[in-house]
């Protein structure tokens, strides 16, 4: 099921802590613009990039996987910059994490994969960039 406006204002306001899941260290990438945005906006950003694992980004220490990163932090919203068929495995560790939500950047979706993480609770965006969806509401 779409995940509605609402639903996205009340997500926005209520997370504290991103896990950008393939955050590039290069400036010039779209991932990394958009978690320094959430970043300055007061969201907690944290990286997950397992050929930057053990690196900082933006500051903070990069993970190698989602499961690392949990094991340090609660994690409210999983920000995929990964290709649509890198979603499941995300999918299956953001469910084993208990994380609230995923969220699949602008250009990426896997309805199946969507419908395994709603099945097991979590919140859904597809397609769909935090920045926009933050400067929208904020």
């Amino acid at each position: 099921m779409p995940t509605t406006s609402a639903q996205i204002d009340a997500l926005l306001a209520r997370s504290k802590t991103i896990a950008v899941v393939g955050l590039s260290a290069r400036p010039e990438r779209a991932s990394y613009e958009v978690a320094e945005y959430l970043q300055a906006q007061g969201y907690r950003i944290i990286p997950v990039n397992p050929a930057a694992a053990g690196s900082r980004i933006l500051g903070e220490h990069c993970y190698a996987s989602l499961s690392e990163a949990a094991g340090e932090h609660a994690i409210d919203i999983v920000d995929c910059f990964r290709k649509a068929e890198d979603i499941p495995p995300l999918v299956d560790e953001a469910i084993a994490i208990k994380a609230p939500c995923i969220w699949m950047q602008l250009g990426i979706s896997h309805p199946a994969a969507a419908r395994k993480a709603e099945l097991a609770g979590l919140q859904v965006v597809m397609d769909k960039c935090t920045k926009t969806e933050h400067r929208l509401r904020f």
